[in-house]
């Protein structure tokens, strides 16, 4: 029998958001398959419909055990009453996945519009869809879990993608307090998660692409992982791919960290006088 985390269970309930495509429809699946009832939350339209039948074709209850909701997660009230139809529906959450994200490309002094955008989706909804559903999971005392999703972008912040790079930093940050405030909260069961992506091929990596490259990962092989990860009490969800393994991952991180304690410029690994020493600082082997 394969071992899960005892949030997932057969009849609790699992919200995800970006569930209509990507890692969070591959989520939803997977939770329907172990028999959770499932809230697929996307916005409204054909993709969040074609995303729930699939959804629905795999859980046990069928249409009973998994409902589609479109929303704008950007947006508090929507989120507020997102939260009110899953208790009406299904009475509590056990899991809560905050994955909605958008990647639209920004610059430092480009369009306002981009960067309201994708701190709006990518950094805000975390923040709002985990202060919206998190009170009332600690206090029904079930096992439950708060997985949001981060990237490796968020750690190593590299150039081009401000934006992007600061709402995953932000979630980042806002998780590991969340598991503070979570691990320091008497008789509390919720547990919180950092999911962090390696190459998965989406709708958001895929730049025009129709075949997954092949250091990607797919949605399914991050989403299995993922379990894997629950089951072992993991925090930080470091995923590899079929490039990077975890060992390059840590090497990337902690020179990052590096720059603060080496006194080096920031984002010195993209730095021209730096390129020599972190070649050869990629090529020492660790410990």
């Amino acid at each position: 029998m394969t071992i899960q985390h005892p949030a997932l269970m057969k009849g609790h309930v699992a919200v995800v958001t970006g569930a209509a495509s990507g890692i969070g429809l591959a989520a939803a699946k997977a939770f329907a398959g172990m028999g959770l009832c499932i809230v697929l939350v996307d916005l409204e339209g054909d993709r969040l419909a074609a995303a729930a039948a699939e959804v629905m074709s795999l859980a046990p209850g069928g249409d009973a055990d998994v409902v589609a909701i479109g929303t704008d997660v950007s947006k508090l009230d929507e989120l507020e009453a997102l939260e009110r139809a899953v208790i009406q529906r299904f009475g509590r959450v056990h899991v809560l996945m905050n994955n909605a994200g958008i990647q639209p490309g920004s610059a430092l002094f480009g369009p306002q519009a981009n960067w309201e955008n994708v701190l709006g989706v990518n950094l805000m909804a975390v923040i709002n869809g985990t202060r919206t559903f998190g009170p009332g999971m600690v206090a029904h005392k079930d096992a439950a879990l708060i997985i949001n999703t981060g990237s490796k972008q968020g750690i190593t912040t590299p150039p081009g993608d401000p934006a992007y790079n600061v709402s995953k930093a932000g979630v980042k940050a806002f998780t590991e307090a969340l598991q503070h405030e979570l691990r320091n909260t008497p008789d509390c069961n919720v547990t919180a998660h950092l999911l962090i992506p390696g190459f998965v091929f989406t709708g958001l990596t895929a730049n025009g692409r129709t075949e997954k490259p092949a250091g990607a990962w797919t949605p399914e092989e991050t989403v299995e992982f993922m379990l894997e990860s629950l089951v072992r009490g993991d925090f930080y969800i470091l995923c590899p791919d079929n490039d990077v393994n975890r060992a390059l991952d840590e090497k990337r991180i902690a020179w990052a960290a590096g720059d603060i304690i080496e006194n080096r410029p920031p984002l010195s690994r993209w730095h021209p006088d730096y390129a020599d020493a972190f070649k050869t600082y990629l090529s020492i082997p660790r410990g």
